[in-house]
């Protein structure tokens, strides 16, 4: 499993690589993004890293394998076809995944066992037991849609808040994983669709708000995304996660006043929120202010251990010179 330290330099690297503009575009490291795919991408990282100072997913979205469902145990690939419409095979046969990081033959054997278990699950109730527990170990193994799917039988099952959140939101970490628009689109739409629910039996729920409206800036109609985030911040304006996310957008569409503006909201609620800071210092050298994005860079580089994140905060201090 990738390390917070690990996933946290690749997702500075990547959101900060994605600021540089060259005649409008996004410029980009060569096999991370395209130019086209700029604004997917980086609301797909946005989703990733929301939470990471103030929770979600810890890999940068942008960077990783597509998490693809139940597949034979003895594979060691991410491949493999689905027929469901979330991405997966769940038939009778289906078997344990392979997952970003290799299970080991132990796990592999359990999610096998469980598998097999749960397809011969005489009453709905003795499902979603087991469906808790296959969810549970896919997400030890970082299968986030395979949790995602098993989390759905249990809220299907029992139809609470609290289920629909949790397949929602083991959804949500999966979308964030997504490295196709084909993943993207597939996982995007279920995540939208899972925390419709939960909004549908808890609509002052912001944290649910707050997800389902990344997810929309992923799909044909970003406008909604952003309106969700708004609604998110007229009842709690010190919403981390949405001042951190709205500062995401206002870096897509350019507008770098705005961003500093909300980035500076965010560390005013969390001096110590490490995203919070650095891009901070990325918008706010944008916007011609050196020495205060200096000390952004230099007060995100304090907050943590993470040599990457140290080197690349030097290197965006020496474009200020």
């Amino acid at each position: 499993m990738a390390t917070t330290s690990r996933s946290t330099s690749h997702q500075l690297i990547v959101l900060a690589a994605a600021l540089a503009l060259v005649g409008g575009l996004f410029v980009l490291p060569k096999g991370i993004m395209k130019p086209k795919e700029s604004r997917s991408e980086l609301s797909k990282d946005a989703a990733a890293t929301a939470n990471r100072d103030g929770g979600g997913s810890k890999t940068n979205g942008s960077k990783t394998e597509a998490s693809s469902g139940p597949v034979p145990a003895t594979a060691t690939d991410n491949g493999g076809a689905h027929s469901d419409d979330d991405g997966h095979d769940h038939s009778a046969t289906g078997t344990a995944a392979a997952p970003h990081t290799a299970a080991t033959a132990a796990q592999r054997q359990e999610l096998n066992r469980l598998l097999k278990e749960y397809n011969a699950a005489a009453t709905p109730a003795a499902k979603a037991t087991v469906a808790t527990t296959l969810a549970r170990r896919y997400n030890g193994v970082e299968r986030f849609d395979s949790a995602g799917y098993y989390l759905e039988q249990v809220a299907l099952a029992k139809p609470t808040a609290a289920n629909w959140q949790q397949a929602a939101d083991a959804y949500y970490q999966a979308f964030s994983f997504a490295a196709t628009d084909e993943r993207v689109k597939l996982l995007g739409g279920k995540t939208r669709e899972l925390y419709a629910k939960v909004l549908e039996k808890e609509p002052g729920n912001l944290d649910a708000k707050t997800n389902l409206g990344m997810a929309y800036m992923a799909s044909d109609n970003p406008v909604q995304g952003i309106s969700y985030l708004r609604e998110v911040l007229e009842v709690d304006p010190r919403n981390e996660k949405a001042l951190y996310n709205m500062g995401i957008l206002a870096v897509q569409s350019n507008q770098y006043d705005k961003a500093v503006q909300r980035f500076k909201d965010l560390v005013k609620v969390n001096p110590k929120n490490v995203n919070g800071q650095f891009y901070l210092g990325v918008t706010l050298a944008r916007t011609g202010a050196k020495a205060e994005a200096k000390q952004a860079f230099l007060t995100a580089k304090s907050l943590s251990n993470d040599p990457a994140l140290a080197a690349s905060v030097e290197e965006e201090i020496a474009k200020l010179k």
